[in-house]
This record gives structure tokens, C-alpha cells and sequence, in this order.
């Protein structure tokens, strides 16, 4: 929120575990995974800028049929469907390209204006927050303040949920939120 630049570097290997083709959402039983599938699966050394998405499974329709219903009762759902929807109805080749369209489209939702620049070349390490190694733990990783969760009676609070569960539960909030994280 904070940043006066995002770099995406698409020079980089990917690497299992992260967050480059998955999110996480919560539903009535727990954490939900969405992953996008991958052409060589997840096992690939390849630069993140040439990772191919396999379209030849329907995951965007699964990944858009598991938000409507578990997303569907929040208070802000209604407010970002069509816009949201959009995404899961157009064809990404790259996962890079995929992973950019959502940045850009959350960043119009928060009302940000984001600098974005794109490192075709790996470099190992970068001035500022580096998020490139960031890997999915139980452990916070600061991103999101304590807000309401639709499920949350049920599973308890869980952190690290896609920027979508923030967003569907706080809708314009969101931003503040986020601003006030570390304050």
C-alpha cells in the first residue's frame, strides 16, 4: 500500500510452494487452495515470465464457481462480481500475464496508483521489500490487520487469505486497513 514501485521480476525461477499460481480462501470446512495448473506442473526451473498456464482444464471456471459460493453471503461480493468476474472469463497464456491482471485489478479496487515496472533479467536482490521468497505459513506475514471473516466463528481467524477475503469483507474499508497494518 505503501510502495512507491512494484517490480515484477519474470526472471526469476519459479518455485514451488509460493504464492506465484495459488491463493487461499476460507470456506465453511477451513482453508480452501486455488491453484491455477500449470502446462509442466509445479516440478519446473523455468523463468516465471515463460511459465504457461494449462488451459485445457477449466480451472477458472472451478476458481470462479468456489468464490461466488463460498464469497456469495459477504457484505461486499455484490460490489466486485462483474468487475471479478472478468478475470476468470478472458484466457491467460502466461501466468505472469494472469498474476499482473490481478494485481492491476485489486489496485484499482484499492484506488492505488501503482508504479509498475518488470525485471527481465534475475538480479538476487532488491532495495526495499522483497517478496520474492515469501512462502505460505501459519505465521503472519504482517499483510493483513484482524477484520471480519465470513467463517470465522467456525474456523477461527485465519491469516494469509487471498487480498479477496479482506476485500469482500471490508470492501472500500479495505485500503485503510491495509494503510494501518504496523501503525
Amino acid at each position: 500500500m505503501r510502495a512507491d514501485a512494484l517490480i515484477l521480476d519474470r526472471a526469476e525461477h519459479f518455485e514451488k510452494m509460493s504464492y506465484r499460481n495459488k491463493y487461499y480462501i476460507t470456506g465453511s470446512n477451513g482453508m480452501i487452495t486455488l491453484s491455477v495448473p500449470l502446462v509442466k506442473g509445479r516440478e519446473q526451473r523455468s523463468p516465471v515470465g515463460t511459465i504457461e498456464i494449462s488451459n485445457t482444464e477449466k480451472w477458472q471456471v472451478q476458481h470462479w464457481r468456489t468464490l461466488v459460493s463460498v464469497y456469495k453471503r459477504s457484505p461486499y461480493f455484490d460490489h466486485y462480481e462483474s468487475s471479478l468476474q472478468q478475470l476468470f472469463e478472458k484466457e491467460f497464456r502466461l501466468l505472469s500475464d494472469f498474476d499482473l491482471a490481478c494485481i492491476e485489478w485489486l489496485a484499482t479496487q484499492l484506488k492505488l496508483r501503482l508504479n509498475i515496472d518488470f525485471a527481465d533479467s534475475y538480479q538476487k536482490s532488491y532495495e526495499g521489500t522483497d517478496l520474492r521468497n515469501m512462502k505460505r505459513s501459519k505465521e503472519t506475514n504482517g499483510f493483513q490487520p484482524k477484520y471480519y471473516q465470513l467463517f470465522e466463528e467456525k474456523n477461527g481467524f485465519l491469516q494469509n487469505l487471498s487480498l479477496l477475503d479482506l476485500l469482500f469483507s471490508e470492501g472500500p474499508a479495505t485500503g485503510d486497513l491495509l494503510n494501518k497494518r504496523g501503525d
